[in-house]
């Protein structure tokens, strides 16, 4: 490995001080972030919020200091089918009752994972992994799904927000160290008892999880009723509902329509082939993560296809670049990195993923698109950053922006072609566990 020299730096030193753009630069950035000072105005064209198709929405939610946006999002698309059958101008489910069982489901899914590894070197690369990913508030599509299928929704006014439900980072802190405290005893009294002890001292730790959660969140609710008063200001009141029978009646298996798309453009990963990663779930017996690989161009039609159809679209992208969460815009044409220090951000889609350079952070809905010479140029987002910011809490995607960050989507598959809906009965090709595909929105 060879070191720095400081009389090289000394060189550099002298080279920089002749710059005189460093000087602006640098007093600029004394109180000023780099993208503050590097925002291209030039070209303005396409910011504003009109759009071809541009669904009507309810108003954006907030997930506040959490990683929810995933549950939002679903929630979101969720919100929409049961506005429209109850003629709701506003409604939101509780996204608190579906994190609290996903903390749960995903705290038991990795115990009983590290009890299969347990013959496994406390170094061994899968547990190391999955020991340092823990018990996080992200989440993907699928996920989703099978929290709804095992223990359905209510409306949020049932079951609230509380303090740490909105900002996690205490209770994540409990449950992972107390996994990972497991995980360090474990294999001793697997030698020692074996594993039916093993087995006993995991139901005793998900045990006190569980009452952690219950105080953190609140008290499950059994039963409620539904109460609102609709966009003709008639009061409407059903009583008697759990939260099965909830999903039951105004979603059904709504769900199962819908599939997961991404665009991955690895040598490792062909288009129109499935993909699911080993250890990534929440629900141990629930729905398995699949991903229909396709290219970008057919991304984009299916999400046209579906927004037509006046559906909104669930969604996954990489929002650390290209940003201004302000004004509410991504756009890697508006800001100019390359002038004032000869870098940028830009690399191939396919080698960025490899090198995990970009992947998959954050998941919201499209609920409009711009289309000029059959290409779409900019997207309506609505995102769960709450109403203070973009515009009442809705965001702008470039065309070009969405190409280069967007990874993955839902869509209905009464939309997919034949060879499409006949790669989802195959096989799927099982990817690592820290595969960036495996990636979680937060």
């Amino acid at each position: 490995m060879k070191p720095i020299k400081k009389e090289n730096l000394l060189k550099q030193k002298e080279i920089y001080l002749k710059g005189d753009k460093n000087v602006i630069i640098r007093h600029a950035l004394n109180k000023n972030s780099i993208y503050q000072i590097v925002r291209n105005a030039d070209d303005i064209k396409e910011k504003d919020f009109n759009f071809d198709i541009n669904i009507k929405t309810m108003p954006a939610t907030n997930q506040k200091a959490s990683g929810r946006c995933w549950i939002f999002a679903a929630a979101n698309i969720v919100r929409e089918i049961i506005g429209q059958s109850c003629n709701l101008a506003n409604f939101e489910l509780s996204q608190s009752y579906l994190a609290f069982y996903d903390r749960l489901e995903k705290a038991n899914y990795l115990l009983e994972a590290i009890i299969e590894l347990i013959d496994q070197d406390y170094d061994d690369r899968v547990l190391t992994f999955l020991l340092q990913n823990g018990v996080s508030d992200g989440g993907q599509w699928d996920m989703f799904v099978s929290l709804v299928n095992k223990y359905g929704f209510v409306p949020k006014n049932v079951y609230p927000e509380t303090a740490t439900s909105g900002a996690t980072r205490e209770t994540r802190q409990l449950i992972n160290f107390n996994i990972r405290k497991f995980a360090s005893e474990a294999k001793a009294l697997y030698h020692a008892h074996g594993l039916e002890v093993v087995r006993e001292a995991k139901e005793k730790l998900l045990d006190k999880i569980y009452a952690l959660l219950i105080n953190a969140y609140g008290l499950i609710p059994e039963t409620f009723d539904f109460e609102y008063t609709d966009k003709d200001n008639v009061y409407h009141l059903k009583k008697g509902f759990t939260p099965l029978s909830f999903k039951e009646k105004y979603l059904g298996n709504r769900l199962d329509d819908f599939v997961s798309i991404i665009n991955a453009p690895t040598k490792d990963k062909p288009f129109n082939i499935t993909y699911t990663i080993k250890y990534l779930g929440n629900v141990v017996g629930g729905k398995e993560i699949l991903h229909l690989n396709v290219d970008m161009e057919r991304m984009k039609q299916l999400i046209v296809t579906q927004l037509k159809d006046n559906c909104m679209v669930w969604f996954g992208s990489d929002v650390a670049f290209y940003g201004d969460r302000e004004e509410g815009f991504w756009d890697d044409e508006a800001f100019d990195l390359e002038s004032p220090f000869a870098l940028a951000l830009k690399m191939n889609k396919g080698e960025g993923l490899d090198y995990r350079a970009s992947q998959m952070n954050h998941a919201m809905c499209i609920t409009g698109v711009t289309i000029k010479s059959e290409k779409p140029i900019k997207w309506k987002i609505q995102n769960s950053w709450g109403s203070g910011r973009g515009k009442n809490g809705y965001y702008m995607m470039s065309g070009s922006w969405f190409d280069r960050f967007v990874y993955q989507a839902v869509i209905d598959k009464k939309y997919l072609n034949d060879s499409e809906l006949k790669a989802l009965i195959d096989e799927p090709v099982v990817l690592k566990p820290w595969d960036p595909m495996g990636s979680l929105a937060d």
